[in-house]
């Protein structure tokens, strides 16, 4: 049985791209207005985060060192002045990163399906991000209240895919890997890790990538309105469930 659902953070509840479309494009246009890349500037700052997060992540530098590193790299790339001081620069990225924050819009009816079910999991995050920006997020868009654990580096100790950060969190909640599904955005962080650590990963493809899971042990939905069907059908005595789910219907193999 699963007792328990972790979420990614991160494109899984909260809309992240569109928080920093909004805020790289108005930051920009402060600091250089009419920019003739300003529409790559969205693009370009989700890349130069996948490019130097996880130098934090291996303990090279601290997390707000690699926010300059993000930072001065995006002015080189766009051809702006480095400013002088890059943590009150960032200070201004972050201004308009917060006042886009949102959930995505099938978040709150999904985890109302879930509260509604006569054996409701308990639900919780599990993200690599930090847990004051992470808290704020989830109050932000009204999501706090209805998470048993909030899960973070600073709490377990290891970053997302290491085993035993999963390990870690399953016991966090009183339970076995077996018996907590994860979901995110993340094939090998939410979907692929989880599931060689023994829990159930759902992979959260809500961009449609071409290629997809290659373990059973993964599933694969393309909105969060396929979870509660995706549950029934893992706590199903001897069923196991497809793929691949898209919408509300749900592709089982016994």
């Amino acid at each position: 049985m699963i007792r328990a659902i972790l979420f990614d953070l991160d494109e899984t509840l909260f809309d992240h791209r569109r928080a920093v479309a909004y805020a790289a494009t108005r930051w920009t246009e402060s600091v250089c207005p009419g920019h003739e890349l300003l529409p790559e500037t969205p693009a370009l700052w989700l890349d130069l985060e996948d490019k130097h997060l996880p130098a934090w992540h291996a303990g090279e530098c601290s997390f707000a060192e690699q926010r300059r590193r993000r930072l001065r790299e995006f002015c080189r790339r766009l051809g702006l002045p480095q400013p002088a001081d890059p943590d009150a620069a960032f200070a201004g990225f972050l201004t308009h990163y917060e006042s886009a924050w949102a959930a995505f819009p099938d978040v709150p009816e999904t985890l109302e399906a879930l509260a509604a079910l006569g054996d409701a999991p308990a639900l919780g995050v599990l993200t690599n991000g930090l847990p004051g920006q992470q808290e704020a997020k989830l109050r932000r868009i009204g999501l706090m209240d209805r998470m048993d654990v909030v899960l973070t580096p600073d709490a377990l100790g290891v970053f997302k895919p290491a085993v035993q950060c999963y390990h870690r969190a399953a016991a966090k909640l009183g339970l076995t890997p077996e018996e907590v599904l994860m979901v995110g955005d993340n094939l090998l962080l939410d979907a692929v890790a989880p599931a060689r650590a023994g829990m159930h990963g759902v992979w959260l493809d809500r961009y449609r990538a071409e290629s997809g899971p290659s373990s059973p042990a993964v599933t694969r939905i393309t909105t969060l309105r396929a979870l509660p069907g995706v549950l029934a059908a893992l706590n199903r005595p001897y069923g196991s469930i497809g793929a691949e789910i898209s919408g509300r219907e749900a592709i089982l193999a016994r």
